[in-house]
């Protein structure tokens, strides 16, 4: 999760209105095999970059991401929640949950998948570094 953040802290003030999340994708035995993060302008999103990257290898995987896979996007492509599903991974390790209302409920979509997801890890330093997307989100200005 270190690296992830450090990705996204890489990106900070360059995704436009979207954050910028780290991801880090590992095999089932811990060997890094894709990362990324959010791309200048805030598509594609992390998650989207490292799957690209990783592809079939990602299968049983686990991806480290710094703020929770979004459920929907507002450009109607698929959500990174789904996008991990279709991916095959076995867990995924998130910071923070998302405040945003299209970003909220990415965590549930992966878990109805039966998929693994662990949350909190590093959350202090997630949780400042999304400290102004997350009140953007509350006062509906995202």
């Amino acid at each position: 999760m270190g690296r992830a953040l450090r990705l996204a802290c890489e990106g900070r003030g360059r995704t436009g209105e979207n954050p910028s999340v780290g991801c880090v994708i590992c095999t089932d035995n811990g060997v890094i095999i894709a990362q990324a993060r959010t791309a200048d302008g805030g598509r594609p999103h992390a998650e989207e970059i490292a799957l690209e990257s990783a592809g079939p290898a990602a299968r049983g995987g686990t991806a480290y991401v710094t703020l929770e896979p979004c459920r929907e996007r507002s450009s109607g492509a698929p959500a990174c929640s789904q996008r991990l599903i279709e991916a095959g991974l076995s867990r995924i390790v998130v910071a923070v949950r998302d405040e945003h209302p299209q970003g909220a409920g990415g965590i549930a979509r992966l878990k109805a998948a039966a998929i693994r997801v662990d949350t909190g890890l590093k959350a202090p330093a997630a949780r400042a570094l999304y400290r102004d997307f997350f009140e953007h989100a509350k006062s509906g200005q995202s």
